[in-house]
């Protein structure tokens, strides 16, 4: 049972000003948490719910949130508190009324996007803590070389994952080989990345600014953020060309989409099940096909 008193009271103590919230209401938080307005007519936060057990991946979510707002680059909600009572984890953040967004505030979030993958890190490729992508834990671990930090961190993981879950991948062994040659004339700085960015994560809010939630962040190529716009949808046209008026993307970016995608994909069946499995083999199948094809 959700303690609501205990919420507002610890949002009292973190704002300092009075709340006694009179209007609670389910919103959409995802398929991993469950989500809530709550307002006392003059003030209104958005609270996530999950397990207490799962109270890291709020930590982490607060970190990543931070270290994105300090760049000054763009805007995320604020944190405000989060916390355990009983068997809930809950985390409560600025609420941000959110509407459809013009071509020019989606030009702003593409041209505000790479401004925040300047940020860099002197320590290389990871972060400071594990986070999680979705609820599948995410390893940050301090990598220097890019290559080392995606087969190990990012697509190993997610395979070795896969397989525990019944998983098929008969090209595993072609495509681990592949991605050295499909990286190796590719040399990124490890930027801040917001690590889930699809389009269910990023929004233009009521007074046009946009806006970037959910994070899975850590420094890494700035392309995968790039790529994962691309892969549910994609995002209007007018952010990729505010993106690249800022910082075009690099030659390759095609080939090395499809690689940081399979990262997504994995993740989706070791979340979901169902047709992921058939559709990362399929992704398998064209990153080994191009690596073996650029030989001749």
């Amino acid at each position: 049972m959700v303690q609501w008193d205990q919420i507002a009271a610890h949002i009292r103590q973190a704002t300092g000003k009075p709340f006694e919230p009179g209007d609670r209401r389910s919103v959409g938080g995802g398929c991993i948490n469950q989500g809530y307005r709550l307002s006392d007519g003059d003030r209104t936060y958005f609270v996530k719910l999950n397990q207490a057990s799962q109270i890291a991946m709020f930590e982490a979510e607060v970190a990543g949130l931070r270290d994105m707002e300090a760049t000054g680059t763009i805007r995320v909600p604020k944190p405000v508190c989060y916390g355990t009572n009983g068997s809930t984890g809950y985390l409560v953040l600025e609420w941000i009324d959110l509407g459809r967004g013009s071509s020019q505030a989606w030009n702003a979030m593409g041209r505000q996007l790479a401004a925040m993958h300047r940020a860099t890190s002197r320590s290389g490729f990871g972060w400071q803590i594990n986070n999680t992508i979705g609820s599948t834990p995410q390893v940050n671990s301090w990598t220097e070389d890019w290559t080392e930090f995606w087969i190990k961190h990012r697509i190993g993981f997610q395979l070795n994952l896969a397989k525990r879950r019944g998983g098929y991948f008969p090209q595993e062994k072609q495509l681990l080989e592949a991605i050295p040659a499909l990286l190796a004339d590719h040399a990124p700085q490890p930027s801040l990345v917001h690590g889930d960015l699809w389009s269910g994560n990023a929004a233009i809010s009521h007074a046009g600014e946009p806006v970037i939630f959910d994070p899975a962040a850590y420094y890494g190529d700035r392309e995968v953020d790039i790529a994962m716009t691309e892969l549910f949808g994609g995002f209007p046209s007018e952010f990729y060309q505010g993106y690249n008026q800022v910082w075009a993307l690099e030659p390759g970016y095609q080939q090395r989409k499809l690689l940081y995608n399979l990262y997504h994909i994995l993740n989706h069946f070791n979340l979901f099940g169902g047709g992921y499995e058939s559709q990362a083999n399929r992704m398998i199948e064209q990153i080994v096909a191009g690596r073996y094809s650029s030989r001749h």
